[in-house]
């Protein structure tokens, strides 16, 4: 299974990006739960959000109202539109996907499969 993110990038604050997860391998046919983590530099991993059975949606506080996670067009993809971003909001994004979705969304052991990683930079 494969993980592929896309979207990252530079942007002011106040501004908006949008970032896209595609599965491949076996996820393909199955519904599955996915994901976004993030972690700053220095910091650990926090997740984001997560988007599971029938779409759905939990997010973490701290974005709560700016992000949006949402289930791409393809099957087994997984949109984060960022808007209003913050310089708190710099960080590495990673998606990542389980067979299945836990209470515990946030803990980073409930996924067993990541993406690479896209940089988000956002500047004063």
């Amino acid at each position: 299974v494969d993980l592929v993110e896309s979207g990252g990038g530079s942007v002011q604050a106040g501004g908006s990006l949008r970032l896209s997860c595609s599965a491949s391998g076996e996820f393909v046919d199955n519904d599955v739960c996915m994901a976004w983590f993030r972690q700053a530099p220095g910091k650990g991993l926090e997740a984001v959000a997560v988007i599971g059975y029938e779409s759905v949606t939990i997010y973490a506080e701290s974005v709560k109202g700016r992000f949006t996670i949402s289930k791409g067009n393809a099957k087994n993809s997984v949109n984060l539109k960022m808007n209003r971003l913050e310089p708190e909001d710099t960080a590495v994004y990673y998606c990542a996907a389980n067979f299945w979705c836990s209470s515990m969304w946030h803990e980073e052991l409930r996924y067993s499969y990541w993406g690479q990683g896209t940089q988000v930079t956002v500047s004063q």
